[in-house]
């Protein structure tokens, strides 16, 4: 797929322009961040929200020192993560026990889940580098967001210059043979600002598939740049442009090697190995009148993705064994009104989306693939928020998508929110949601897969209610949500033999697999708990806990532990330490075929030490007491493992 798309084109050369006002050096300032909440098409403040919220900021990122997002999110309540084996590898996570493909996830507002990949976001290879805040907001957002956001959204921010000029280099390395080096750049002056971070992540791994009777080594290499630029045009209008670009590879062993063992397996299924190139951008312009009233938003935005995979015949060559390829276009335009009686705010959202996917060659046997398909959608949507007394905040949002493959979708969502005092607030949300059929569902042609153009798109009803309850001075907070989701029309397969049924020797079967709207009806249930303790000036102690019910017409759904859980202890044991230890649950669960994956519990701890103004230093242990585990069956994941870092600031 050629990377010449328009979008693409006018982001690049105004990168190229914006790069050239950087100056060699100017003076320090500080800058006041401004916390945003992605939970409304106009940012707005937690307390206005009744959606389920967790920020994880840029203390604790840096406090953490985690090479993967996903290794932080499983601290995040109803958030269950499931990883095959080794860095890089394939990482899903689920949301209240609904699949994968129904978290939407921006990053810079471009929305990072791939079309040619499920529409999943492959966690595996997104890393924590640049990036500044990650917003998670649970359950259903496809009134505001559209089909990939039925179950939340994890929004998030890289980092943007905060100063006349900055200059930082890092460097870690670790067991498993894990490197990481990068650096970042900044320049903020009163009119503009522009930043640029580059990251080069590799790991020679480990061996991910079990009981094999190899010891080859899966290995992974990742380098990431983000640009980011903003530009003051007058008092009222702001413009902003983003890059990012990640590309890489993960090797990885044959799926029947896992399930089955050393019978499917040899030292070829060793090396398969999948490149990735993700290429993001997006122009922003953003009026706000200077009496407050008026607020507008026009967008562009691109998204491109590339996957190749390859294999080692038995003669050692290395040949393509197929490749999928995507790109999304979104257009879009928001307005918003606001009044200061009753704090009212009118939102209007309209949107254009295209979507181009490509497959090609290596999957069918005996073929030759090469499948284009695309499709549009355009939406729009309206919000509405009011506090109609102090103490009560009330919005309504109701959107339209109109799709050329699908039939027309409308969706809804409710959210009321009490302040009892300063210190409790009550909230009550309630919204219907879609997923739409991927294309690899209606149109992938794999061995063994048959592919269903027939496929409806999923429904969703769900609602929740929480409490928020500050004590201690407002040293302990603590959060109740109970939420609760019927799924209809859900995507899942059948499978059958079509070929040599009757053989005794079942390794000659031929089956095939296809995916299908099942009837009747699966829910998902359950309790978050998190909490937030200032012990001491010197102690900080969270803890979450989940309690999750998911089930297909009454039976388990798999890889959705019924309980998970997290405790997260940040002491500052002097000025310049600071020691972090965290522990993480998972529950059992089930997994393909009714195999049950025992629970686990991962003790991590970190330390940061500030060496001097300019030198940081931190020591990372993960699994700390060596726990063996698996969290997709047949796949083993890495050991105790400790990396030595450093940042430096120029």
């Amino acid at each position: 797929m050629k990377k010449t798309h328009t979008i693409a084109t006018a982001t690049k050369v105004l990168a190229g322009t914006l790069l050239l006002t950087l100056p060699l050096a100017a003076q320090a300032e500080e800058n006041i961040e401004e916390v945003l909440v992605s939970a409304s098409l106009l940012p707005i403040a937690t307390t206005r929200s009744a959606n389920a919220i967790n920020v994880i900021d840029s203390e604790q990122l840096k406090n953490r020192a985690a090479i993967s997002v996903s290794d932080l999110l499983r601290d995040i309540p109803g958030l269950a993560v499931s990883r095959t084996g080794v860095q890089g590898s394939l990482t899903q996570i689920r949301v209240r026990g609904a699949e994968a493909n129904h978290l939407l996830v921006l990053i810079d507002g471009v929305e990072a889940n791939d079309p040619s990949q499920s529409d999943e976001l492959n966690w595996g290879t997104l890393t924590t580098s640049d990036i500044e805040r990650i917003e998670v907001i649970r359950g259903p957002q496809s009134a505001m967001r559209g089909s990939d956001a039925m179950a939340g959204v994890v929004n998030i921010i890289t980092r943007s210059a905060d100063q006349p000029f900055s200059a930082k280099v890092f460097a870690e390395a670790g067991s498993f043979s894990t490197n990481k080096l990068g650096l970042s750049i900044g320049h903020k002056a009163e009119k503009y600002d522009v930043s640029l971070g580059v990251t080069e992540l590799e790991s020679e791994g480990d061996n991910i598939i079990l009981n094999t009777g190899t010891n080859d080594n899966d290995g992974y290499e990742n380098t990431s740049i983000n640009f980011k630029a903003g530009m003051d045009a007058s008092d009222e209008l702001r413009l902003t442009l983003s890059l990012s670009q990640s590309d890489g590879f993960s090797e990885y062993d044959d799926e029947y090697a896992a399930k089955i063992g050393t019978d499917f397996h040899n030292e070829f299924n060793d090396l398969l190995h999948s490149d990735f190139d993700r290429f993001s951008s997006r122009i922003n312009a953003q009026y706000a009148s200077a009496d407050g009233k008026w607020n507008h938003k026009v967008s562009l935005s691109e998204s491109q993705f590339e996957n190749n995979n390859f294999k080692y015949t038995s003669d050692g060559v290395v040949v393509a064994n197929g490749a999928t390829e995507s790109n999304r276009q979104d257009y879009q335009y928001v307005g918003s009104r606001l009044w200061e009686a009753l704090d009212q705010q009118i939102s209007l959202l309209l949107e254009r989306e295209t979507e181009e996917y490509k497959q090609s060659g290596g999957w069918a046997t005996g073929s030759d693939v090469n499948k284009v398909v695309d499709r549009d959608t355009d939406s729009i949507a309206f919000e509405y928020r009011v506090d109609p007394v102090d103490k009560l905040t009330l919005a309504v949002v109701a959107r339209q998508d109109n799709n050329d493959t699908f039939e027309d979708a409308d969706t809804w969502k409710f959210e009321g929110v009490y302040r009892l005092d300063e210190n409790t607030r009550f909230r009550v949300a309630s919204g219907t949601a879609i997923k739409n059929p991927t294309f690899s569902e209606l149109y992938g042609i794999y061995s063994g897969f048959l592919a269903n153009p027939d496929l409806i798109s999923e429904q969703s009803k769900s609602w929740e209610f929480g409490v928020d309850k500050a004590l201690l001075d407002d040293r302990l907070e603590i959060k109740a949500t109970y939420f609760n989701a019927k799924l209809e029309n859900e995507i899942d397969s059948k499978s059958e033999c079509i070929e040599n049924c009757a053989n005794a020797d079942w390794m000659d079967d031929v089956w095939v697999t296809q995916p299908i709207n099942i009837s009747g009806t699966s829910r998902q249930k359950g309790l978050e708990l998190t909490s937030s303790w200032l012990v001491s000036e010197s102690f900080v102690l969270d803890a979450s806990y989940t309690y999750t019910d998911s089930t297909q017409n009454g039976v388990d759904e798999i890889r959705r532990a019924r309980h998970l859980g997290s405790l997260n202890l940040l002491w500052r044991a002097q000025d310049n330490l600071t020691i972090n230890a965290n522990a993480q649950h998972n529950g059992t669960q089930t997994d393909i075929g009714g195999v049950t994956l025992d629970a686990f519990t991962l003790v991590n701890v970190n330390a940061n030490f500030n060496a001097t103004d300019k030198l940081d230093l931190y020591l990372r242990l993960d699994n700390l007491f060596d726990e063996d585990y698996q969290e997709v069956f047949g796949y083993q994941t890495l050991g105790f493992g400790a990396s030595l870092g450093l940042r430096y600031s120029l």
